[in-house]
């Protein structure tokens, strides 16, 4: 019942009109421009879902289709569909944000975190994630889970590993890509990348 409810409500916004330009009956592939409405919901060791996205039609999920931009089951679901579609797909962790990794979760001498002789507890506060990198510099962001005198216990897992991911939604439109998005590897225009 609830996704005949939701179906009703995923309609072509008039916003993307001028953007897509006209509808077609495209089919989703490399190199196309895709705009999605669905919602997002997670669980992890079979309990209930819960709500972790949602978009609407006056803001849809707009991406460039085999540019490794999103998860690759979510674009193997995707592939072939077009303007029109419904979609209700399921991917399992492994293959989402990966498994939860308790590897990831460290705990770091609080003297990392000390600015000008003080500890930084602007940002450095239970329950917020704090961009951190690792020994070769790459980026990654990490959730603090607690704070003693002498350490800082913090989360590197991404915040959806180990749950399952299941999207509902439509395929609101479809079209070839422009080659300046190509070159660019993003989606311009409205949804997407403005420089």
């Amino acid at each position: 019942m609830a996704h005949k409810i939701l179906f009703k409500s995923l309609e072509t916004p008039n916003q993307l009109k001028p953007y897509f330009r006209q509808k077609n009956n495209m089919n989703i592939s490399d190199n196309k421009v895709v705009a999605l409405n669905y919602y997002l919901t997670a669980s992890k060791d079979n309990a209930a879902e819960q709500l972790i996205e949602e978009t609407s039609k006056e803001h849809p999920f707009v991406f460039l289709f085999g540019f490794g931009g999103v998860l690759p089951d979510f674009e193997s679901n995707l592939n072939g569909k077009k303007a029109g579609d419904r979609f209700d797909f399921k991917i399992n962790a492994e293959n989402g944000y990966g498994l939860y990794e308790k590897d990831y979760v460290v705990k770091i001498d609080r003297a990392a975190f000390v600015v000008d002789g003080k500890f930084d507890d602007e940002r450095v506060k239970v329950g917020r994630d704090l961009e951190m990198s690792d020994a070769d510099g790459n980026p990654l962001t990490g959730n603090i889970l607690s704070i003693s005198d002498t350490e800082v216990e913090m989360d590197f897992n991404h915040p959806l590993a180990g749950q399952e991911l299941h999207f509902i939604g439509e395929v609101l439109d479809v079209r070839e890509a422009s080659q300046e998005e190509l070159d660019h590897g993003h989606v311009h225009g409205p949804h997407g990348h403005h420089h």
